[in-house]
């Protein structure tokens, strides 16, 4: 039987209490205080319960970020109700399966999705009211709720198996599976970022916001409300390199969570040079392994400030850290370089093979993680339960290994990995040395079919100001570091490379492209 727990929005009720007058939330020249904001949040609240949206409901949040987007979790949570964030960059179909399969009872949708809400309403017969998040002539909206309720919704009794987030999956394979987080897990995940990843964070620190609250930048939020510090947003849902790092100047920054692609960008553009951005103490990256080139070049310009977390979202990122003292510019053999780190504070790792027994050192199998940041499992998807909540371990389809001082090693998805002339191939290896070459921007090693080989890899790469590169010099990258078999077959040089929601590359779409481009040479 779950035991009772304290509700995850008393952090906000708390920040109210202690930090009232100081800023939680800034986006452009507004600024909302924690007063502020959990009076708003309790109004909410109140309308949620007058629309009846009950404990353990679900409620559909499809929005741009924007203070209406963060108010809505923290509404959920006050009175038991789960929340349920989607991508806003989703197409109104995705969006709908979501709204179907979650059941949600009420949808709050940004005015700029007109046909998200159509589509989401139309799929769910469970929907009873849609809420608009901006302008709307006609509807209720997020503001008109807030103003037409007072503050009249205690905080809902809840335990700590209760359900406060369905955090869907990105869907790299099949459908988006909803992985239900709950409140006394959450309250872990939140305690254990703080202690690992941004330790010593109080109500003088600053985060900035450059991801999708919907998942791993929201997560992070969290984390900010719980000591009582501002969140800054982007004006905007595009990223801007220039106002990154302006913002980091002007309101003296000190953390953020971003993605490898998106830190790579920001340290590449040229805008890190003129701002003083001496205030960041962590810069978060996580959701895919980080290229060595890449990240020896955001140490050259920020310094010792960049902290790695490997997690998914079933365990809420919370499987392991690298911090700032263990990252390096140069290859020093006392630092676990190549790594993602070692466990967090209170997980366990172990690397598994079919049989759920344990490998050896440096044994490569499916990583496998359990402890209190682990997920209640996936909403009424009994299969996939079965599959990875086995062995009493969570499986996280990723394949690694443990070193002999217990760092982790990461080779790649189960999925990416593909079998040329028998022998497994693993691409993340590949593509880290052709990266070394000056002119790669970005690299990726897909197997497709071969006749003779069953499958053989192919190099899809992005060149920097679109130079052109010889497959000579590739391999050259890849001659005595890889065995033979492991060397790409053939070498294609594309604009960009199709990347996901939340910033990595969907490697089925590139295989799709590859197929489709080849039936276009050949027709």
């Amino acid at each position: 039987m779950s035991k009772s727990t304290s509700n995850l929005a008393s952090m906000l009720v708390h920040a109210a209490q202690h930090f009232g007058d100081r800023p939680g939330l800034i986006q452009g020249d507004k600024v909302w205080t924690w007063a502020e904001i959990n009076e708003r949040v309790g109004r909410a609240a109140q309308g949620l319960l007058t629309l009846g949206v009950v404990k353990g409901d679900r409620v559909l949040v499809h929005s741009r970020n924007c203070n209406a987007m963060f108010e809505t979790q923290w509404a959920c949570w006050r009175i038991g109700a789960v929340w349920v964030p989607t991508n806003f960059r989703l197409t109104p179909v995705e969006a709908a399966y979501l709204a179907s399969s979650s059941r949600a009872k009420i949808h709050i949708i940004d005015a700029a999705f007109p046909e998200h809400a159509a589509s989401t309403s139309s799929s769910n017969p469970d929907c009873q009211a849609v809420v608009w998040i901006g302008d709307k002539d006609d509807g209720l909206t997020w503001e008109k709720m807030i103003s037409n309720n007072g503050v009249d919704s205690p905080l809902a009794d809840v335990n700590y198996d209760d359900v406060c987030w369905f955090f869907y999956t990105s869907g790299t394979t099949g459908r988006p599976k909803a992985a239900m987080l709950t409140h006394g897990q959450m309250a872990f995940v939140a305690v254990n970022h703080l202690c690992d990843l941004m330790p010593g964070t109080t109500e003088e620190d600053v985060s900035l916001v450059v991801a999708p609250l919907s998942h791993g930048s929201g997560i992070h939020a969290v984390t900010q409300v719980a000591k009582g510090a501002a969140s800054v947003l982007l004006a905007s849902e595009r990223l801007d390199c220039d106002e990154v790092w302006e913002l980091v100047e002007k309101h003296r920054v000190t953390n953020m969570f971003t993605v490898p692609t998106i830190l790579t960008m920001i340290t590449r553009h040229d805008a890190v040079d003129r701002v003083d951005h001496s205030s960041l103490r962590y810069i978060v990256y996580a959701g895919a392994p980080m290229y060595r080139a890449d990240q020896q070049y955001a140490l050259h310009k920020l310094g010792k400030v960049i902290v790695q977390y490997y997690g998914l979202g079933e365990v809420t990122g919370a499987i392991t850290v690298l911090p700032p003292s263990m990252h390096s510019e140069t290859d020093d053999a006392k630092l676990p370089i190549g790594s993602c780190g070692r466990p967090r504070t209170g997980m366990d790792i172990a690397i598994l093979n079919d049989a759920g027994h344990r490998l050896d050192v440096n044994d490569t199998g499916e990583i496998c993680v359990r402890g209190p940041a682990v997920f209640l499992g996936y909403f009424e998807n009994d299969e996939a339960n079965l599959k990875s909540l086995k062995h009493g371990w969570f499986h996280t389809g990723d394949l690694g290994h443990l070193d002999d001082r217990g760092y982790l090693h990461i080779t790649g998805r189960s999925s990416d990995m593909y079998i040329s002339g028998g022998s497994n191939v693993y691409p993340l290896e590949i593509e880290e040395l052709l990266l070394t070459h000056p002119d790669v921007a970005e690299a990726c090693v897909v197997g497709i079919p071969h006749e003779k080989w069953g499958e053989c890899g192919v190099a899809v790469l992005v060149t920097r100001n679109g130079v052109k590169i010889e497959p000579d010099a590739l391999l050259q990258r890849l001659e005595g570091k890889l065995s033979r078999y492991k060397f790409p077959s053939d070498f294609q040089f594309w604009e960009s490379l199709p990347k996901s929601g939340y910033g990595k590359v969907a490697k089925s779409e590139v295989k799709k492209l590859i197929h489709e481009r080849a039936e276009k040479q050949f027709a």
